[in-house]
């Protein structure tokens, strides 16, 4: 069974591999469910046609929970156990309601067995989905005597289609299970370059400010020391301190805005690959010539927060991202077919911020829609 941990449900990919493997595990239920109900066509006694429907429906209706339960990772337990319990309760009703129906010319209980063991994979491990099987042949053989059918028929139907159709189910949620384990595999590895990233940078600020730090708590002590006894030496130690801390800081500020430099090709990569990865088509149109390092910050800022309402705000199939540099000034446009009601506008708190903090460096945010086709575009300018 899937594992139960949290995955993303924005993800696009992923929405759409469960949306694929809940629909085809669905088909094979409803599958199984018509066999029966060719028995309440092969059933003189109204009253008994009505039941076994009702029976049927009821049985139908708890597989689906559970199947949904097996490819919902993010479902709680109390959720799962319910769903199995229903199931388990419904299962046991369809033998006074349904295994009358046609007695002797049509297996229709046998057929509901054959479904309980189809399902016995995704609820337990390979011994309690034996035990399972094994009780629900014993139950198929002894509906079979009640009603006066084929014992053999009964079992052969129960076992044979009930472990074809168990092997179809278990390939299925296996392979569901390998995707969400992979995606949660990515999303670690992300989250641990992260905290490798945030590692070095405090390394480094360690490296650089240790030193100095250690000089300046012995020159100052040296100071303190001096002041009573020669004036003229501790102040010499004091504006030694002084330049001590003043290089620190310089050094603290280069390190600084080495980690904020920003690449915008790395930048424009990085956020065309995370909308693909999602399931959006995106092309990019790199600038025709470099961009100086003041205006690539501000742009690869509002690139970040385009390509987050890309994905949280809206249900885009496409984007395209292009950046164009002219003389003394740097424009992006991201472009998508995503906008709805609920997707952010020129209100957005994001994007105010956003027009807000290039307003002050002398750029410009403009949105617009037609349609479903949202249009952000930014003009920075450029400093020769």
């Amino acid at each position: 069974m899937a594992s139960e941990a949290v995955i993303p449900r924005a993800d696009r990919r992923m929405h759409r591999a469960r949306q694929a493997t809940l629909l085809s595990l669905a088909t094979g239920v409803w599958a199984t469910v018509l066999l029966p109900a060719v028995g309440l066509t092969r059933e003189p006694d109204t009253s008994r046609v009505a039941f076994g429907a009702v029976g049927i429906c009821a049985f139908a209706a708890a597989q689906t929970a559970v199947l949904y339960a097996a490819v919902t990772p993010w479902l709680a337990q109390r959720w799962r156990r319910r769903a199995q319990l229903g199931l388990a309760a419904v299962a046991a009703l369809t033998v006074p309601l349904a295994a009358p129906v046609a007695a002797g010319a049509w297996p229709t209980w046998a057929w509901i067995g054959a479904a309980l063991v189809g399902m016995a994979p995704l609820l337990f491990g390979l011994p309690g989905a034996a035990a399972v099987a094994a009780g629900t042949l014993l139950v198929s053989a002894g509906v079979a005597w009640w009603t006066g059918g084929s014992v053999v028929r009964y079992v052969v139907v129960t076992g044979g289609v009930g472990v074809a159709v168990a092997a179809v189910n278990w390939l299925q949620v296996w392979f569901w299970g390998l995707l969400v384990e992979a995606r949660q595999g990515q999303a670690a590895q992300a989250q641990l370059a992260a905290a490798k990233e945030r590692l070095r940078f405090a390394s480094d600020v360690h490296d650089v400010l240790g030193h100095h730090l250690t000089v300046i708590a012995l020159k100052a002590e040296l100071a303190a020391r001096l002041a009573p006894v020669d004036a003229e030496r501790s102040g010499r130690e004091a504006a030694e301190v002084q330049r001590l801390a003043a290089a620190a800081l310089a050094e603290v500020r280069e390190t600084v805005h080495g980690y904020r430099a920003v690449d915008l090709g790395e930048q424009l990569a990085a956020v065309a690959e995370v909308l693909r990865s999602c399931g959006v088509r995106c092309t990019v149109q790199p600038p025709p010539a470099e961009v100086p390092q003041p205006a690539a910050s501000e742009l690869a800022a509002v690139l970040r927060e385009a390509g987050t309402n890309v994905l949280r705000h809206s249900r885009a199939d496409w984007c395209r991202i292009r950046v164009d540099r002219e003389e003394k000034v740097a424009t992006m446009t991201v472009v998508n077919d995503g906008a709805d009601d609920r997707g952010p506008d020129e209100h957005s708190h994001g994007l105010r911020g956003l027009a807000d903090r290039l307003a002050a460096v002398g750029g410009e945010l403009r949105v617009h829609r037609q349609d479903v086709v949202f249009t952000l575009e930014v003009t920075v300018p450029v400093s020769s």
